[in-house]
């Protein structure tokens, strides 16, 4: 197999798990009949974004990067939020141990 039929697979398999995230946020809203942005659709966009950047910098193309480098800081930074977010509750909620 081709170094070229290999990039185009990353690709693809980049534009999946990016699109993949926006079914586990509608089938997540879904369930909770509200609009929730669960955990998983950051995971999922930060998978996508990078291997989607990886493809970008092979194609060299500047726009391709830029916007996929910028997506990156964004879902690590929410990433980050919902982890201080969920070490806040912890440390607030009481100990059983008593």
């Amino acid at each position: 197999m081709s170094a070229e039929w290999i990039w185009l697979a990353i690709g693809f398999i980049g534009q999946a798990l990016f699109s993949a995230r926006f079914i586990i946020q509608w089938l997540a809203s879904e369930r909770a009949r509200r609009s929730i942005v669960p955990v998983a659709f950051w995971f999922f966009s930060l998978g996508g974004g990078a291997t989607l950047l990886a493809y970008a910098i092979y194609r060299r193309d500047p726009v391709f990067i830029a916007g996929q480098g910028a997506g990156l800081i964004i879902y690590v930074r929410n990433l980050m939020l919902i982890r201080r977010e969920r070490q806040q509750i912890q440390s607030s909620t009481p100990s059983s141990n008593g």
